[in-house]
């Protein structure tokens, strides 16, 4: 299960009304790339797909692509401000490297046949 803080429910309850999508969900991912070999993707959904899951976290409704599932299971997000801006911050469990942005890591391969990463 994902852990949302009470400051990125504050942010993701800002994004919706600046957005005016106060109905939408929470899209959390990850794509190849950044420093290490992952980074963290996240946005408003308004759509499931049919390969989605959804969860109800703290009164959010969060959407993993199943692929996904696996590796952010145990996330835990935050939202913080300081000198060099406001963000999501990830604290995940099973990254082995973090980079010092904090949105790009590397995770080792989930010993599953049901899950994969995507390509």
């Amino acid at each position: 299960m994902i852990e949302i803080s009470k400051a990125a429910i504050a942010e993701i309850a800002r994004m919706r009304s600046v957005r005016d999508r106060l109905d939408s969900k929470l899209r959390i991912g990850f794509n190849s790339g950044g420093c290490e070999s992952f980074y963290y993707t996240i946005d408003l959904a308004d759509a499931i797909e049919s390969t989605d899951c959804v969860c109800e976290v703290d009164g959010i409704s969060v959407v993993i692509d199943r692929q996904h599932l696996a590796y952010l299971d145990a996330l835990k997000l935050d939202y913080a401000e300081d000198l060099m801006g406001g963000g999501f911050r990830f604290e995940n469990p099973i990254a082995t490297t973090v980079c010092g942005c904090g949105n790009s890591f590397a995770i080792a391969t989930v010993e599953s046949e049901r899950w994969q990463l995507p390509t």
